[in-house]
């Protein structure tokens, strides 16, 4: 099969991803080998590439948003059948027995497999994604629209039950950094009825998006809201955003960051976080995740603005990723 290797990590200008043939990977017990239809190319597909990530399986091959069809199941795989349309996310696996695991906190699993990063991903022609950690694509949503929800999607709708906000109507809502995951958090904030206010740095694209998605205020990245906001979620990796989006926070406001990896924060004067202002991190998704939010996005007619390309231009996808040239989602058409 056709495959994007990362056989070393380097800058995505140099191109490290090879497009070459590689085995067709066998489902092991418990697995699914599944036709690549589409992958999303996620942030976090870029930190593996260019080496933010500890590389933890070399040769790998990254992509974590997989949307395909099932083609053969390993043995005890019957949770889906041959000819489903299912999806496969970052979490690959977890250990099923630890603290975290046993206590509804698997996305903390200390033993988890990551799909793209420590087993091979959706950047080729098959997959194989663990049954127990497969979805269920709900019906309506094309693959192709499907293809941002398995990561950008999960992790917003992740991101906002951490906000601790209870009641949406009329929330303020903030989101700093406006592609994939920003693009439908907003979507499913106006669906619960919040006031969404965008910051974000690129004008033609991210801008406008957030403008015709129904952003009530839209600005740059350090532009101050014209009002406190009750909660702020930070999708772009840059740590020196959190000093700017705490000055815009309302007293007992959370603040939640939404990336794998972001760059150093800024030391913080005490009077930032004073007033019960809350900031945490993200880290992965749990499988409950993955259906609630699947299930809200069909309520709120999620729809994603996707950029296609060929699954040999993925080098260009993770460019255009990190140049900010995407509007939306960069998805790979694989079949």
């Amino acid at each position: 099969m056709k495959a994007c290797l990362l056989e070393e990590q380097a800058e995505a200008e140099s191109r490290p991803l090879k497009y070459t043939e590689v085995p067709v990977p066998d489902p092991a017990t418990g697995e699914l080998l599944v036709r690549v239809i589409c992958c999303g190319v996620c942030r976090t597909d870029l930190h593996v590439v260019e080496g933010d990530l500890e590389p933890r399986k070399m040769p790998v091959i990254p992509g974590h948003q997989i949307v395909g069809e099932v083609v053969s199941a390993g043995e005890g795989a019957e949770g889906h059948s041959a000819g489903s349309i299912v999806g496969g996310a970052w979490l690959n696996r977890t250990c099923g027995t630890c603290r975290f695991c046993v206590s509804g906190r698997e996305n903390l699993c200390d033993s988890s497999d990551f799909t793209g990063w420590t087993r091979d991903g959706g950047f080729a022609e098959y997959a194989v994604i663990p049954d127990s950690f497969a979805y269920s694509i709900p019906e309506g949503i094309g693959p192709v629209n499907a293809a941002p929800l398995m990561c950008a999607g999960i992790i917003g709708y992740r991101a906002m039950k951490l906000t601790g906000l209870d009641d949406w109507s009329g929330a303020r809502l903030g989101i700093y950094g406006f592609g994939a995951a920003g693009h439908v958090a907003i979507q499913l904030a106006r669906h619960r009825g919040a006031d969404v206010y965008v910051a974000t740095r690129d004008r033609e694209r991210h801008q406008a998006l957030a403008e015709e998605l129904g952003a009530v205020w839209v600005g740059d990245t350090y532009e101050v809201p014209p009002e406190k906001l009750d909660a702020s979620i930070i999708f772009a990796p840059a740590g020196e955003i959190v000093p700017a989006a705490l000055e815009a926070l309302e007293k007992g406001g959370s603040l939640v960051l939404g990336g794998i990896h972001m760059s150093p924060i800024p030391e913080l004067e005490y009077s930032l976080i004073y007033g019960e202002r809350i900031v945490r991190s993200v880290a992965n998704n749990t499988r409950e995740d993955g259906d609630e939010f699947l299930k809200e996005a069909v309520e709120a007619g999620v729809e994603t603005s996707v950029e296609k390309f060929g699954l040999d231009e993925a080098n260009d996808a993770l460019i255009a990723l990190k140049t900010d040239a995407v509007r939306g989602a960069a998805v790979l058409a694989v079949s």
